[in-house]
């Protein structure tokens, strides 16, 4: 492994700020961190503290009051509920079919590949030709299945808590950019607002990337066979899966026989998050209320043996 350097400060060279002088401007670590990344994404790669952290760097170092983001319908809840609270600020939000083109009159497009916990895929041939800056949220895709830059999006952001580390123990975001020009200002966002990570999530990052496309393809074959299995299963009524990653979600028949699978399985852990070792379940009304189905799971699939996953589900499903 690289080593972690945890300095907050570096002495100068002859007089002269060296590549490193204080770490709100960058770390060795997480500069080691940032290249790998942007290695497997085909871009210039900034770290944040967290999946959100990154999101609002961004918005704020890319738009003004008054600007509009057009925000695929069905992505990850979380990143609706910051763009609303941010119309404080005067930043508008609409919501669009990300399997079409995005509306006319705005001034960022937001998609996510696949959307979570709904799976749709974007059209990014559509959103790229459009005249406003394309974001992916490539979260639950990972560079291993989608590079967005090579389709034409402007900026990719990663939940680098998920697939990228991998093992449920470190909070980071991630934003990789097409332009160097437009990581430089981003750069000078993260510089002067403090949303800097830190060396520890960035050297475990780094151990997470050594092994992430082993992890994700394993992880792939086992939800597809998943998906497959439940597709076939009485109790269930729609399986959502977009035919590669880990992720994916099913819905029951009501609140009431969700929360019978969630609590019923044993193998699975029933807990939020995803892209980690072990597979997680929930039920996703807890958190996002009727904007999903009362019986919606999501089940992020892990590294365990399928044969025993499959066997954990359909004694909860029964």
């Amino acid at each position: 492994m690289e080593p972690l350097d945890r300095s907050t400060t570096w002495p100068y060279e002859d007089g002269e700020p060296g590549p490193f002088l204080y770490q709100r401007y960058g770390h060795p670590t997480g500069a080691a961190a940032e290249r790998a990344l942007g290695e497997l994404d085909g871009g210039t790669a900034l770290l944040f503290p967290s999946g959100a952290g990154a999101t609002t760097a961004l918005v704020l170092s890319l738009l003004r009051p008054g600007d509009t983001i057009a925000l695929a319908e069905g992505c990850y809840f979380g990143t609706g509920v910051l763009f609303r609270a941010l119309e404080a600020w005067g930043l508008r939000v609409v919501e669009f079919d990300q399997t079409g083109p995005p509306p006319d009159g705005v001034q960022l497009v937001w998609e996510e590949a696949p959307s979570n916990p709904f799976l749709t895929m974007p059209d990014l041939e559509a959103a790229a030709a459009h005249a406003a800056p394309l974001v992916v949220d490539s979260t639950a895709a990972t560079p291993v299945h989608l590079r967005p830059l090579e389709h034409g999006a402007d900026f990719v952001l990663h939940s680098a808590t998920k697939y990228l580390g991998g093992h449920d123990d470190v909070l980071l975001g991630a934003v990789v950019c097409r332009d160097p020009e437009q990581a430089k200002r981003l750069l000078a966002f993260r510089t002067i607002s403090g949303i800097v990570a830190a060396p520890d999530p960035a050297w475990l990052l780094l151990r997470g990337l050594k092994t992430l496309r082993v992890r994700v393809e394993r992880q792939s074959a086992s939800a597809r066979e998943l998906a497959r299995r439940l597709e076939g299963h009485a109790a269930v009524t729609i399986v959502r899966y977009a035919g590669f990653g880990g992720l994916l979600s099913f819905d029951v028949a009501d609140a009431e026989a969700a929360r019978r699978v969630e609590t019923g399985v044993s193998l699975i852990t029933n807990a939020t998050s995803l892209g980690g070792t072990r597979s997680k379940i929930e039920a996703r009304a807890r958190w996002e209320g009727d904007r999903v189905p009362p019986g919606l799971l999501r089940l992020s699939v892990g590294l365990e043996d399928p044969d025993e996953l499959w066997a954990d589900l359909e004694q909860a499903l029964g």
